[in-house]
């Protein structure tokens, strides 16, 4: 099953702008880079002209020794059966972190041949830009891709739910009939996670199993990303991070403790793996807040952090969650469950939000999962996994701050008590209408 992408609609908005340049897709390995670039080409354009730099070694030698546009695309004629014609036909260099001079090669095409849709992606391309290669700064534009969000799967799981979910256009509390069915297929999301190929098994009703491999398969590239593209010094390094990070969600505050890395471990022995990991786009970095004030950061307190991957399927199968636990809604899956929820509400406001959230702590042991900077606003945000809400800490940062709005995410009905905002979890991906409604 081919899932629709949100971020097709910025790809045709990219075609049509008067200052369009070269675009750089990113984005982490099987988010569906590729097929969105290919289905863009085939949707708003006569030709896809598609070159892979990591299957085509051959193509390396094209950009050898020439910065003339026109001479790269006499030669690039030869490798595909697409016609290279300006403004009809659609450029798409796929795997471009293999080849620098390909990469740097979108300077010229911006200054000498802008009529020339180009676009570019690489599931490393964060790694690569920050290994001291020249790169076209100023020359390109660039678009982020994340895994499918909950909105992009209901979309295709029940699109009479989507519908509904569109037309909300009130904080008011949904029919339970309604609420019951977002519910449900809440619970398949948590279970699959956002890799369009692990969703469209599912949805194709290839089974549990298949879910499962799928998502091993994906891990398991992950890996071997590490061991052929990282610096050698870091690989055990990196490799030890990414498996301790269900043990660093496990606990209560979620703050990540090298100790749990590896006994004795320091902070600067590991900081080069941790950026790695997030250059790929494998992590997201939280830090912690020390004042909820604009901008969010300029109070980053670098020592103190949390880690969250960029797909809870993902982290479900990373720590080995049976599936059945989150079908059946284990009773021994209580723990582990709030780290799955926080995973999938910070997913989606990383998407919706141009600033990365961060996290506030207070000297009375009270802790607020994510600050969210909007417009000129500081939004306190707690995560709840289940339809119980208690806890001080969002009543204390009100007390201490009085914000003109707080945030919490539950498994309980919209509505609004005061400035107190509560979406339920499968609604977060429309925070930011909701947020405008108030």
């Amino acid at each position: 099953m081919d899932i629709e992408r949100e971020i097709l609609e910025k790809l045709s908005a990219w075609k049509t702008a008067s200052d369009r340049k070269p675009l750089l897709l990113m984005g982490a390995r099987q988010t569906g880079k590729t097929w969105v670039m290919q289905t863009f080409g085939k949707r708003c354009f006569e030709h896809t002209a598609y070159f892979n730099f990591e299957k085509d070694e051959e193509l390396h030698s094209v950009f050898e020794g020439t910065k003339d546009v026109q001479r790269i695309l006499g030669q690039l004629v030869f490798h595909t059966r697409s016609p290279l014609k300006p403004q009809t036909t659609l450029l798409v260099f796929d795997e471009i972190q293999e080849c620098n001079r390909a990469l740097n090669s979108l300077k010229y095409f911006c200054e000498d041949a802008p009529e020339y849709a180009v676009i570019a992606a690489g599931s490393l391309l964060g790694v690569s830009m920050t290994k001291g290669n020249s790169f076209p700064v100023g020359k390109v534009d660039f678009l982020q891709m994340y895994p499918l969000s909950f909105r992009e799967f209901l979309a295709a799981e029940s699109p009479e739910l989507f519908s509904f979910a569109g037309q909300i256009n009130s904080v008011e509390e949904l029919p339970s009939v309604m609420f019951n069915r977002f519910t449900e297929s809440f619970r398949k999301y948590q279970l699959t996670g956002g890799m369009p190929k692990v969703v469209s098994d599912f949805l194709d009703n290839k089974g549990v199993e298949k879910v499962e491999n799928d998502l091993q398969h994906i891990l398991n590239a992950y890996a071997l990303d590490f061991a052929k593209h990282a610096e050698k010094k870091d690989i055990q390094k990196i490799t030890d991070i990414w498996r301790s990070i269900p043990s660093q969600l496990s606990r209560e505050n979620r703050k990540f403790l090298y100790k749990l890395v590896k006994t004795g471990a320091r902070a600067r022995e590991y900081e080069d793996a941790l950026l790695w990991l997030q250059q790929a786009g494998l992590i997201y970095r939280i830090f912690a807040a020390t004042k909820p004030a604009l901008p969010l950061s300029a109070y980053d307190d670098l020592k103190a952090f949390k880690i969250y991957l960029s797909d809870a399927g993902l982290l479900r199968r990373l720590a080995k969650l049976p599936p059945e636990v989150i079908v059946n809604n284990s009773p021994l899956y209580i723990e582990f469950k709030g780290a799955m929820t926080e995973n999938i509400v910070l997913q989606s406001l990383v998407s919706q939000f141009e600033v990365m959230p961060r996290y506030w702590t207070s000297q009375r042991n009270a802790e607020v999962d994510f600050l969210l900077q909007n417009g000129l606003d500081i939004i306190p945000v707690e995560v709840k996994s289940a339809h119980s809400v208690a806890g001080k800490s969002l009543a204390l940062y009100n007390e201490l701050y009085n914000p003109v709005l707080r945030i919490r995410y539950s498994f309980n009905n919209l509505r609004k008590d005061g400035n107190l905002l509560n979406i339920p979890v499968f609604l977060a991906d429309w925070t930011k209408e909701l947020v405008r409604f108030e």
